[in-house]
């Protein structure tokens, strides 16, 4: 059994085209002359039958597994009843930064997981390295490493669709707690955390919507730093539409940020963490929040 493999151009039009394949067959067409005869592995003649087909040619759609011209949730269906799944198991402890998983990795178009968070600058730099589309859970906090704001600032890694609390299960061992813990019917135990929320690089509507400012600046209400000439401003819907000098928001901004309505110019925290860490943010001798710093584009 011979395979062929076709490359078509995407200039190629639609359609059903035959298939012609020509090979030597002997000079008596009996096979056993010429170097270009083919032979099998105990250097016996080997006879060439080939059968005629056809290839279609159409558009494609990548994600689209059924063939409907859509990529949603009936193509993972399709999927799960049509192709044989394997579920194998990792010869190693399944740490990312294994070479078995590295491959595995290499393998992968879009990687969708939960990493540990202790070591979410490493899996995010791997990431990064390997030039993968990724939709990975995480702590908003992270936002302000040194690892992480760059990325985000140069449009490289954004916020995705949903942040706030996340319902996690946790191993049976886990301390039951008073607040923000469950056990479900099946005996599975839940730990809701707050703060977190979803990093990627694939593109979503939601990054192209301007936020609607209505608050108008006055220095009352928005008071300026003790050592740094920006404003602080309590809550994201507070953001004044006419003001447009540096404003210090809360990290909560980042997950309505559009990149074409601001510009992330670094952030508020002990002054000395980091080229962007911009100063304390410091009000009338007060040391507040961690602030993300911004300025109004347009």
């Amino acid at each position: 059994l011979a395979i062929l493999t076709f490359q078509i151009k995407n200039t190629a039009a639609y359609g059903v085209d035959p298939i012609s394949v020509s090979f030597y067959q002997g000079r008596d067409q009996d096979y056993t002359d010429g170097v270009d005869v083919n032979y099998d592995q105990t250097g016996q003649p080997l006879p060439l039958l080939y059968v005629g087909n056809s290839a279609e040619i159409r558009s494609y759609i990548p994600g689209d597994i059924n063939g409907d011209g859509r990529v949603d949730l009936a193509d993972v269906e399709w999927l799960i009843k049509n192709r044989k799944n394997v579920l194998t198991m990792l010869e190693g402890d399944g740490d990312f930064r294994s070479p078995e998983c590295v491959a595995l990795l290499d393998e992968a178009d879009i990687v969708v997981t939960n990493p540990p968070f202790s070591l979410f600058r490493e899996y995010m730099a791997l990431m990064m390295e390997h030039e993968k589309q990724f939709l990975v859970i995480g702590n908003m906090n992270a936002v302000t490493y040194r690892e992480i704001f760059p990325l985000i600032r140069d449009n490289k890694v954004w916020l995705g669709n949903k942040a706030g609390h996340f319902w996690f299960k946790v191993p049976e061992h886990y301390e039951e707690k008073a607040t923000d813990f469950k056990i479900d019917e099946n005996g599975q135990k839940w730990r809701r955390m707050g703060n977190i929320c979803w990093f990627t690089n694939l593109d979503i509507e939601k990054r192209h919507e301007e936020m609607t400012l209505f608050r108008h600046y006055t220095p009352e209400e928005y008071p300026k730093y003790d050592n740094y000439d920006a404003i602080d401003v309590k809550k994201t819907t507070d953001i004044p539409c006419d003001y447009f000098g540096i404003m210090g928001v809360p990290i909560t901004f980042m997950q309505y940020h559009n990149p074409s309505q601001f510009d992330l110019v670094g952030e508020f925290n002990h002054g000395q963490d980091s080229e962007f860490d911009l100063a304390v943010p410091c009000v009338n001798g007060k040391v507040g929040f961690k602030r993300i710093a911004i300025r109004r584009k347009k």
